[in-house]
């Protein structure tokens, strides 16, 4: 944990996301509609300039805290666009609340120091792979969404959800397909550059981040030719979903949070 050594200007982008953040977590059930929703919109835009200047700063750093933000960003970008296109969204106090604790979390794990010297195909290697995180991760979340739609449906309750049950799972395996294609991308960069992108011996590193990365590729693979092959809907492709998401999950963040947090090592 290295919170006494953040600079003045992380501790405040942070500290003001995080607020901004708590708004519609905690409060959005007594203010108005429009409170929380500019909430989240100011707490994108501090989030959006922590990230940059984690990464652009000074002293740049990067480790699975922010690999997390990264994506938790990400994410609130789709919603945000979506809450646009879709007026009835309701703001979601549990994406806020995941907001607030990652920006938190980069305060205390703000990761490695960057390499200055690093190859000029790692920044592209680590873009495809972070957008690759963020379409999974809003493929989870419109998936969850579905889950509750389809049991209140069952219910014969209002979903509340603020978008229609075809059109959540329609935009949900959309996300899968984009971000299929740009995790493809992104091995397919790490086997023919990897040398360039990590120095090693060969080009593909096989470690756990690499294993973990392919189990997931294999996973969300069988999940769209079931999807198109097999017709599968519901349920069943959500689990399948659930796990190809945690296989990434486990990937980068998984990895990078044993040797930074477990065994104290930077990589």
């Amino acid at each position: 944990m290295i919170l006494a050594s953040a600079s003045p200007l992380s501790l405040t982008l942070a500290l003001s996301a995080a607020i901004a953040y708590a708004v519609p977590a905690f409060g959005a059930a007594r203010l108005s509609t429009w409170v929380p929703r500019a909430a989240v919109r100011l707490a994108w835009v501090l989030h959006g300039a922590l990230l940059a200047w984690s990464l652009f700063g000074e002293a740049p750093r990067f480790g699975f805290a922010s690999a997390l933000s990264v994506t938790v960003w990400l994410v609130a970008a789709v919603y945000a666009v979506e809450g646009n296109l879709y007026p009835q969204l309701q703001t979601r106090w549990t994406l806020s609340a995941v907001g607030a604790i990652v920006v938190l979390l980069t305060l205390l794990f703000p990761g490695s120091l960057l390499n200055a010297d690093a190859s000029p195909w790692l920044p592209l290697h680590w873009a495809l792979g972070f957008a690759s995180y963020g379409l999974f991760g809003a493929a989870v979340v419109h998936a969850w969404f579905m889950t509750r739609t389809e049991e209140r449906i069952r219910l014969a309750a209002d979903s509340h959800m603020g978008m229609p049950l075809l059109t959540l799972e329609r935009l949900t395996f959309r996300f899968v397909a984009v971000g299929f294609g740009l995790l493809s991308a992104t091995l397919l960069l790490g086997i023919f550059f990897g040398v360039q992108l990590y120095g090693s011996a060969t080009a593909l590193k096989w470690d756990h981040k690499t294993a973990f990365s392919v189990l997931s590729w294999v996973t969300f693979a069988v999940l769209l030719v079931g999807r198109a092959r097999f017709g599968w809907r519901g349920r069943q492709a959500v689990r399948v979903l659930y796990i190809g998401a945690g296989l990434l999950l486990l990937a980068y963040v998984g990895s990078r949070f044993v040797m930074e947090v477990v065994l104290g090592r930077s990589l």
